[in-house]
């Protein structure tokens, strides 16, 4: 959605541009949330609308100040992007919330997808919270920098958010289940929490690598999808000890589902492992003989690489398999799992796995020469992968969608261990994996952290992954990798060439 618009020199940062309610960026958001939200019953539709208002009160205060007077000023932003509030605060509930529809539409024909579709909804009320719990927090930023007096977009916002807690218990209290009602209504409200420090701290940690909207819905995102885990090993407990106090969730998970997030998880879970062990190290260090600074960086280089590799072979071999048994039930290894399931109709995924290898050798190849010898504008090179990326994963969904899945879950699993071996220099594939990175990134990424090649593989991989189990919208797995692969792309091509007017304010993209 960056096209279509060719960037012309931004304003001063003394000037503050006067605040619009409606934008082109607002414009789409409203109708996307507003199609969900007819769609869905009055009690789930109003918390969205809630939820939707509060984002816009908080945006247009941050995107119509001045920089040195933005209420959020002590985070620093991705430069040129605007804050796409709204867009992060609405896009997981409404995913969620239409996700729900769908399920309650296959409840007639499915009587046992009832614990589903009360668990999908729990979920709903649970990426909601979450968003709603940074807004307030947004709030709260926006309320210490008007000193002098109560702005109206706080008014506004505080409104909203007390409109949305007053719908979020009045549904709670009207069920019935007790203790059962109690445990759900914490374990939500532990994912405002949760979404809060995350936030907080991918901001303040990773500065100028993302906007709010972008590290609001990742916050959001990850801390659903680490709510979820939680939820399968609480209610395996649960069995175990023949309780009524913790979640119940849905027994539909596949093999394939649980082995991806738990690898993931377990990747998430490193670096907070690794910082611990070197932190620990440091602590327990006794001090020797003295050495030259050189030396000591070449040893605690040396050290924390060892450190690194070790607890990931932890994770993977032994943390991961833990988790997989304990949710799944899976008597073998994951990666004994995956190696079985390779081999099991081999002929067409082997011969889909050779044609990925053709595909990706031949495209780096090509376009790492071109960023290196040609002055092609890199967002336009970045953007010939978006095409090749509907070349390599088209094929998939249509005669392997199921090893597909396993396939992103995989690449992500790499990208996101190579972008660790990249930030903390990790020997002897740091340096390497740094240089190579370096060729296509653009104003976008930052040093601290690349994400492109991220959002690109999360923007095809969710809507296969969340569509699968449903089968009444048959166009949804392709949902990404059109729009991405050829939406974005020609948007991007068509802006630069012929664009002349700004899709935002606040944008400085084509």
């Amino acid at each position: 959605m960056a096209g279509f618009a060719r960037a012309t020199a931004p304003p001063s940062p003394a000037a503050a541009p006067a605040p619009a309610l409606l934008t082109g960026e607002r414009l789409v958001v409203f109708l996307f949330a507003a199609r969900v939200a007819l769609a869905a019953p009055a009690g789930l539709a109003a918390p969205l609308a809630a939820l939707a208002a509060a984002a816009l009160a908080v945006e247009i205060a941050v995107d119509g100040s001045a920089p040195a007077s933005s209420p959020l000023r002590p985070f620093r932003t991705r430069p040129g992007a605007s804050s796409g509030i709204l867009l992060g605060a609405t896009t997981l509930p409404s995913v969620m919330l239409s996700r729900l529809i769908q399920r309650a539409r296959l409840l007639s024909a499915d009587h046992n997808g009832l614990e589903e579709f009360l668990y999908l909804e729990m979920q709903y009320w649970a990426a909601s919270i979450s968003c709603l719990s940074v807004l307030a927090f947004f709030l709260w930023h926006l309320r210490r920098s008007n000193r002098n007096g109560i702005p109206k977009h706080f008014k506004y916002g505080s409104l909203s958010v007390a409109l949305y807690l007053m719908t979020y218990f009045i549904s709670f209290v009207m069920k019935t289940g007790g203790l059962m009602v109690m445990t759900n209504m914490v374990y939500i409200l532990c994912h405002g929490v949760a979404a809060v420090i995350l936030i907080k701290h991918i901001l303040e940690k990773f500065p100028s690598c993302s906007s709010f909207g972008e590290a609001l819905l990742v916050s959001s995102g990850l801390v659903l999808y680490f709510g979820d885990m939680l939820a399968h090993t609480l209610s395996k407990m649960d069995c175990s000890m023949s309780s009524k106090a913790f979640i119940h969730t849905p027994g539909t998970r596949s093999d394939m589902t649980t082995i991806i997030q738990g690898n993931l998880l377990g990747l998430f879970l490193l670096p907070l492992l690794y910082k611990s062990s070197l932190k620990f190290r440091d602590y327990c260090r006794m001090d020797g003989k003295q050495q030259t600074q050189e030396a000591e960086e070449r040893t605690q280089k040396t050290i924390g690489s060892a450190v690194f590799y070790i607890l990931l072979v932890v994770v993977l071999m032994f943390l991961v398999p833990s988790w997989t048994h304990l949710v799944q039930g899976l008597k073998v290894h994951p990666f004994v799992w995956i190696i079985n399931y390779m081999f099991t109709d081999s002929h067409e995924r082997l011969a889909l796995c050779a044609y990925w290898i053709c595909v990706i050798y031949v495209s780096v190849r090509r376009f790492y020469s071109i960023s290196k010898q040609s002055k092609t504008e890199r967002i336009l090179l970045r953007k010939y992968y978006h095409l090749v990326a509907v070349l390599i994963f088209s094929p998939a969904v249509i005669f392997q969608p199921a090893f597909l899945d396993l396939a992103f879950g995989a690449a992500f699993a790499v990208f996101l261990t190579l972008e660790m071996i990249r930030i903390w220099e990790i020997y002897p594939l740091g340096h390497v994996v740094h240089q190579f990175m370096n060729a296509f990134t653009d104003h976008r990424d930052s040093e601290i952290l690349i994400v492109s090649h991220f959002s690109l593989l999360l923007g095809c991989a969710l809507p296969k992954w969340m569509s699968s189990g449903l089968n009444d919208r048959p166009l949804a797995p392709f949902a990404g990798i059109l729009s991405l692969g050829i939406g974005d792309t020609m948007a991007s091509m068509i802006g630069y060439k012929y664009g002349v007017l700004r899709w935002s304010k606040t944008g400085s993209e084509y």
